[in-house]
């Protein structure tokens, strides 16, 4: 039961996101009809660049504070900016209001990333720690699928005027953030921040009340030994020791967490950022017809996250990271050429691309996994900002606008190239992963990497 709470209450916040993110993608027809905006295609990216922008920034102030003050903390703080963010960009009057209101949700969801995914790894067991940390991050697409039909409707003339529709198509993120406030509530701090900042007694009280509301695991044996460790209590861990951690004591695993979110963030933020320009500018499709489209996309990019992570858990980490990696990058390559040659329509394009990111949402949610199990717990939740800010800045905010310049130019054949860059960094990500990742699956966050408190373990 506990658990579950767990779950539900940090799944939606990706839902949330994903909510925004195809919001944008899905209204972008709509902001180049609007009379009051009129924006380009290249307006479009730097809106979409702005949001990343936005996250990448929030997602390192944040996460410096989620390792100081709490995860409990900070889950109230980014919301709220999130949902004063979205509910301002309902008001924009031009490109420059628009990207700034944008610039300030992406800051708030940013700042999300960090602290729930610290908090997955922290109150989730070991043995299904893959696939709970994958199909929470793989919820973005209900979100993505909440969008779609939210744009359908609110963007269909017949229904409400679409100048309208756009902007209370923003203001639902708003009203779903509402109903994050109350979940949260369900959601203790992390016992083990709590041990490490000299907080014990209160650490000890939520572990009983999980033990009390959580039946016993029908595998676990009884009287089992479990191996323990004595901390250094702090108050917090400083600038100095965070940087030599990342980029002298785990320096390769620092450079796999960076090859991975570089690959995915410029993989989905390129392609999914302009998504519904591909098909008004290639395939003429309306932009009140842009969501029948996101709907089967955002349908394979669910359903890959939760049928396949499991395997993360079993096959292990190394491997599937390996193959989705890999084989999204192979099938992008070949849906690009197959792009390139005018082969496919809107719908087989739409297929095409339901397959290949049914294998890449799995990937993409693997790098989260990675950067937030495979370092110590006094430096995870900034670890996390530190690898997604990086790999977003070079691989995801100049995506969108590269592209939006690229489809700008009409040239199926510079789209292409593009979508070859992106195949290229996800296949050498899946090389890196396979050669240098961590066999984390099942295994006690302390076993893949002792806290920096440990005085003595036994």
């Amino acid at each position: 039961m506990f658990h579950t709470r767990v779950v539900t209450a940090l799944g939606i916040t990706w839902i949330l996101d994903g909510l925004e993110v195809t919001l944008a993608g899905a209204l972008s027809g709509a902001l180049k009809d609007s009379p009051v905006l009129r924006f380009t295609n290249l307006d479009i990216g730097l809106a979409g660049s702005a949001y990343l922008a936005g996250a990448v920034l929030g997602a390192l102030g944040f996460g410096w504070l989620t390792d100081r003050i709490g995860r409990k903390k900070l889950f109230f703080v980014t919301l709220a900016l999130y949902l004063t963010a979205t509910a301002a960009t309902a008001l924009s009057w031009d490109i420059g209001s628009f990207a700034l209101f944008r610039f300030f949700t992406g800051a708030g969801i940013g700042g999300e990333y960090t602290a729930i995914n610290s908090t997955i790894q922290e109150l989730v067991p070991a043995r299904y720690r893959g696939w709970t940390d994958l199909t929470i991050n793989g919820s973005f697409w209900i979100g993505a699928a909440l969008g779609a039909g939210g744009a359908i409707v609110l963007l269909d003339p017949q229904v409400i005027d679409p100048e309208l529709g756009w902007r209370l198509a923003f203001l639902t993120g708003a009203v779903l953030g509402l109903v994050v406030f109350v979940m949260r509530l369900w959601i203790p701090e992390s016992p083990r921040w709590l041990m490490i900042h000299g907080r014990p007694d209160q650490a000890i009280q939520i572990v009983a009340d999980i033990e009390r509301m959580t039946a016993r695991h029908p595998d676990a044996a009884t009287g089992t030994a479990w191996p323990t460790i004595r901390l250094r209590m702090r108050d917090h861990t400083p600038l100095r020791e965070v940087a030599r951690t990342l980029f002298s004591a785990y320096r390769q695993r620092s450079l796999v967490g960076l090859a991975l979110m570089i690959a995915q963030a410029f993989f989905y933020n390129a392609i999914f950022f302009t998504y519904a320009l591909v098909l008004s500018t290639f395939f003429d499709i309306p932009a009140n017809h842009i969501g029948w489209y996101v709907l089967p996309f955002a349908v394979g990019n669910f359903l890959g996250p939760l049928l396949l992570g499991r395997l993360f858990d079993t096959v292990g980490r190394r491997t599937m990271i390996a193959f989705t990696y890999g084989i999204s990058g192979v099938l992008l390559a070949v849906s690009g050429y197959l792009f390139a040659a005018g082969v496919l329509t809107a719908q087989t394009q739409t297929i095409a691309w339901m397959v290949i990111f049914f294998f890449a949402s799995p990937a993409a949610s693997a790098a989260y996994l990675t950067v937030s199990e495979t370092f110590p717990l006094e430096v995870r939740a900034l670890a996390i900002a530190m690898f997604y800010a990086v790999g977003t800045a070079i691989g995801g905010i100049a995506g969108p606008v590269v592209f939006g310049a690229l489809i700008d130019s009409g040239s199926r054949d510079s789209v292409f190239a593009g979508y070859c860059l992106g195949s290229a960094l996800m296949i050498a990500a899946a090389l890196i992963g396979w050669r240098y990742g961590i066999a984390a699956e099942r295994r006690p966050l302390e076993s893949v990497a002792s806290p920096l408190a440990v005085v003595e373990s036994r």
